[in-house]
């Protein structure tokens, strides 16, 4: 089939975009000579009709009130470059046209691919060029794009490999493990693949890889916080203010016989809570086995009659991500503290954030080395952050930016989230033998691979080239729709237990939900084709949900999340066997 193309450029009045990038670059880069940016979002379709490409020119690429379309490229005597999406990353614009064309044509979806044509208008020098694609251009998530035509936009992806296992693995010598961290990027240390070593020598075989990817993920201090959980043997104290707090905390740790158990920063966050409880001060405290959010029993005047409802509130840090890949990276920070208490089924009502940067004002020639600069980093935080805010339809009362010079080695991209729910859709029960795991919401792709790894690994300067999969790509718009399914009452109460796909993906939100179960990778749909074991186990895609059902509410469930456009399949099924 042909391949279609239009440019897309905003007339002049209302090139925003163009004048703030324009705006940026001159300041950022001292470029007296850049006179003019032109921005044009270039669109290429192919599975669609010359008909239907020409009815969706002007109605989904573009809008003639405020934009000018063009077949080719204008003749302009100045250089240009474009931007696109490294393969496999995830492009809203380009999903959301292709969407939009389905709905306007009622047949099935195109492919449409996007990039962002720059024209630099001035006497730029070829210096100062190379300066401006170096700016705009982010290696985690974008690469510049060929300005030339394409043949075809299908992909052939090829088949992905085997499971591999690592043979000999139980036999290995300290040395040789210690090695293996190193060639594979482990987030483990030596000695926890000693301790693995030790079990798979009591199995009697060696493990896949898949396997110890799927340990390192759960070992990972982003899914079991080891930095909060480390055993502090030695605490030493100058301030006597915090000294004075800490002889209060082993004194509690006393009276609530926990005087035995090892001293960590864990424990010290979580005692004040404990002795309060203890005290009968926590009476409205929501408990269960679900760990979603911090949640409280409240009564809420629902026209003028007093209900039962559910509290809850969540924060979450996205520091790693958004250094290296700042829009995404805060974006997605927003979208994963609405999971929590959406898996808990209720609705977000309010956010806030919360962030630390260095000085976003020091000369980009002085950015630290691998890093990206602190101007890049606080601007385009705040542009990923409110767009997915904006995208979804949530409130943020309170925005706050520290500046120090502390953050220059890691950012702080901090967001946090109240909701609620009545407390009648809220059925919580022990998944049983028998029950099944369906994925709910979006497929899954090779963003976010890692990133629960990546964010307790020791970085480099080779880290903003070498980390570009690991930072997902949300997509608000399937989120509000898990948010329109889980208000429904009959859907919600069907649901024993949810889960969110955040950090490990699919190893972790489903590994979570019960002590013993299938999982078949094999039926996880997939944004595209060639991924393999290990990336279907510890993908981080957004905007999916694990949820346990009885195996008799399947049917009507995947009906009503059918309502919502959302789709959902059975995964794994919950058994007895221990493993």
């Amino acid at each position: 089939m042909a391949v279609f193309r239009v440019y897309i450029e905003k007339k002049q009045a209302y090139a925003v975009e163009a004048q703030g990038v324009l705006s940026d670059l001159c300041s950022a880069l001292s470029l007296e000579e850049l006179k003019g940016v032109r921005i044009l979002n270039r669109y290429d379709a192919e599975r669609i009709s010359a008909e239907d490409f020409a009815a969706a020119r002007m109605t989904v690429f573009g809008e003639p009130q405020v934009d000018v379309a063009y077949d080719e490229l204008p003749e302009v005597d100045s250089r240009m470059f474009a931007i696109e999406f490294l393969p496999g990353q995830y492009d809203q614009r380009a999903d959301s046209a292709a969407q939009c064309i389905q709905l306007q044509t009622q047949k099935d979806r195109p492919l449409i691919r996007c990039a962002k044509v720059y024209i630099l208008e001035g006497n730029v020098s070829d210096e100062q060029f190379e300066q401006i694609k170096k700016y705009l251009i982010n290696p985690v998530e974008t690469r510049e794009a060929a300005l030339e035509k394409f043949d075809t936009l299908e992909v052939s992806y090829p088949a992905p490999p085997d499971v591999v296992t690592l043979e000999g693995f139980t036999e290995m010598s300290d040395e040789e493990l210690a090695e293996m961290v190193n060639r594979y990027g482990l987030a483990m240390e030596a000695d926890d693949l000693e301790c693995c070593r030790e079990y798979y020598k009591s199995e009697q075989r060696d493990p896949t890889f898949t396997e110890l990817k799927l340990i390192d993920t759960y070992w990972s201090d982003h899914c079991r916080h080891t930095t909060f959980s480390t055993q502090l043997d030695n605490v030493t104290i100058e301030s006597k203010t915090v000294s004075d707090s800490y002889k209060r905390y082993l004194d509690l740790r006393v009276k609530l016989g926990r005087a035995d158990r090892p001293i960590t920063l864990m424990d010290l966050a979580t005692i004040g809570a404990k002795a309060l409880k203890a005290q009968g001060l926590m009476p409205d405290l929501d408990e269960s086995e679900e760990i979603n959010a911090c949640s409280v029993k409240i009564k809420v005047d629902v026209n003028g009659v007093d209900e039962d409802w559910l509290l809850m509130f969540k924060n979450e840090t996205h520091n790693h991500p958004t250094e290296i890949e700042p829009f995404g990276g805060a974006a997605t920070c927003l979208g994963g503290a609405i999971r929590d208490p959406l898996s808990g089924r209720s609705y977000v009502y309010q956010a806030m954030r919360v962030t630390g940067a260095a000085n976003p004002l020091t000369p980009i020639d002085q950015t630290m080395g691998g890093k990206l600069p602190q101007r890049k980093i606080v601007t385009q935080a705040a542009a990923g952050y409110s767009s997915y805010g904006n995208q979804i339809g949530l409130t943020t009362g309170l925005v706050s930016e520290i500046y120090h010079p502390g953050y220059i080695a890691k950012r702080l991209e901090t967001g946090a989230v109240i909701a609620a729910a009545p407390a009648e859709n809220v059925v919580r029960e022990r998944p049983a033998p028998g029950d099944v795991v369906v994925l709910l919401g979006g497929k899954t792709g090779r963003d976010g691979c890692g990133g629960a790894t990546g964010s307790s690994k020791a970085h480099s300067t080779e880290s903003l080239t070498a980390c570009g999969a690991e930072v997902q790509k949300g997509n608000a718009p399937e989120e509000r729709k898990l948010q329109r399914l889980f208000r429904n009452a009959e859907a919600a109460k069907m649901i024993k237990r949810c889960n969110d796909f955040g950090a490990g993906g699919v190893s972790v939100a489903i590994g979570e939900l019960a002590d013993s179960l299938d999982i078949n990778l094999d039926l996880v749909p997939k944004k595209y084709e060639g991924l393999d074991g290990t990336e279907l186990a510890i993908s981080e895609s957004q905007e999916r949900m694990a949820v346990v059902l009885a195996p008799e509410n399947v049917e009507r469930f995947l009906e009503i999340a059918a309502t919502e456009n959302l789709s959902g399949i059975v995964v794994a099924n919950v058994t007895d066997t221990g493993r």
